[in-house]
């Protein structure tokens, strides 16, 4: 029997919506039906969950609909999306779905997929839907085996930890991460500092995005009261990571980056380490300065990981907090594993992470800002800015929008891909110079017929 996904949640990096409008467990055993067609109805998939109210019937559903389309299930339970992908890098199976609405409020849900080693994005999902549409499904009676990997999960975090003693706080935000967080600290040295890590699909103290700074209050307030070296904080399914210092003060993702380049570019001298457009032009020069070679892409979790692949880089990240190891690690983002690197990158440089961030060059940027665009085509205005751009001989790079470099500093302004919106930031090095930028935005937006909401 064939199945209409509602086409909002077949989104560019996964499948994603609001549990009893827009996804339930119709959606969760056709998308398990037309995965293991996609799969060729044979081989085995591990299977996780985050936790969501809602995550165990929406993940029996997908284990139901994948196992009638004739694959085995390997369930690991419930546990952080790094989790599963660990499970899908060392257990004998051909990819990995977590059910996770991630970082989205408590209503949400959805799915990440692997398949082959590579996230299932783009037009794979598309595929999907076509494959549902059509009710034209692979047939068996797969079986389902379940393993607890929590434990092996935590020891391989620490495996070859290179030390580093210190107080930290630490925020898994009710979040699926809470857990193997308990797990973690106890297998690491120093003294430590959890909040919030018992599992709470509502998220009763705060919104589990550290990316958003006021979800990053209770930390703060942790670190400082305690006196602690610094804080880190998880978002709902443990793939993103947020920090902040001392007294403190928010370590972004791009300085996050900045501060783990440093003993990979020693291991590693001359590698071409990636961070997404959004992230600071300070970054791209940390990097050169080092001896690496700084690449900007686009950004997006799945589009990061190709690139990653095909210029063999050993490390990558985006602002949003997902960061990709591939030295001594396995290439997916992971925030738990972040953390450990990041303890790791304080404890070589024989400095406190507050000095750390005193040595960044002064930056002031926006938050990311956020133009509705309606039905009108995103991409095509896009095109257009980029003409008038050209135009005007503006210095442009075109990797993923317009990221537009000035004396002041540089502007972006980007298609997103999950909202029918041009998503803009802008950086800086003085408060004056950040009033130009964003007047050129607006300027440039004004040309193009659209205005902030």
């Amino acid at each position: 029997m064939s199945h209409r996904f509602d086409p909002s949640i077949l989104r560019q990096y996964d499948i994603r919506g609001v549990v009893g409008e827009t996804l339930d467990e119709a959606d969760a055993r056709a998308l398990g039906r037309a995965y293991a067609t996609m799969a060729g109805g044979t081989g085995r998939i591990a299977v996780g969950r985050d936790g969501r109210d809602h995550s165990p019937r929406l993940e029996a559903a997908l284990i139901e609909g994948l196992t009638a389309g004739g694959m085995d299930v390997l369930s690991v339970g419930m546990g952080p999306s790094p989790m599963l992908y660990y499970a899908a890098a060392t257990e004998d199976v051909m990819g990995g779905i977590q059910v996770t609405g991630s970082h989205n409020p408590g209503d949400y849900n959805g799915f990440k997929m692997l398949l082959e080693g590579k996230s299932v994005h783009g037009e794979a999902i598309q595929q999907l839907g076509r494959i549902a549409a059509s009710g034209d499904w692979s047939e068996g009676a797969g079986s389902v085996e379940a393993i607890d990997i929590n434990a092996a999960y935590a020891d391989r975090l620490v495996d070859d930890f290179e030390g580093g003693e210190f107080r930290i706080g630490w925020d898994a935000g009710n979040g699926a991460a809470g857990p193997l967080l308990e797990m973690l600290v106890e297998r690491l040295p120093g003294e430590h500092f959890v909040l919030f890590s018992q599992v709470d699909g509502s998220f009763p103290h705060h919104h589990p995005d550290p990316t958003v700074e006021k979800n990053l209050a209770h930390l703060k307030d942790m670190v400082r009261e305690n006196e602690l070296d610094f804080g880190i904080a998880f978002d709902g399914d443990g793939d993103r990571i947020g920090a902040v210092d001392g007294q403190g003060r928010v370590i972004w993702g791009d300085q996050i980056l900045m501060l783990l380049s440093g003993p990979v570019l020693e291991a590693h001298p001359g590698a071409t380490i990636i961070a997404d457009v959004k992230a600071s032009r300070t970054f791209f020069e940390h990097v050169a300065a080092l001896g690496g070679e700084p690449l900007m892409w686009k950004t997006g979790h799945s589009l990061i990981k190709s690139k990653m692949a095909e210029t063999g880089a050993p490390l990558a990240g985006e602002m949003s907090g997902h960061i990709f190891f591939k030295h001594r690690w396995y290439g997916f983002d992971d925030a738990l594993y972040a953390a450990v690197r990041l303890i790791e990158a304080v404890a070589a440089s024989g400095k406190s992470l507050a000095q750390l961030r005193d040595e960044m060059p002064p930056a002031v940027s926006t938050p990311e800002m956020r133009f509705p665009v309606g039905d009108k085509d995103k991409f095509a205005i896009i095109e257009q800015l980029l003409a008038n751009l050209r135009a005007a001989g503006a210095d442009i790079d075109d990797t993923d929008g317009a990221r537009v470099s000035t004396e002041d500093g540089w502007w972006l302004l980007r298609a997103s891909n999950t909202q029918d919106v041009l998503a803009a930031r802008a950086e800086a090095s003085d408060e004056a110079g950040l009033e130009r930028l964003v007047a050129q935005i607006d300027q440039e937006l004004g040309k193009l017929g659209v205005s902030r909401s």
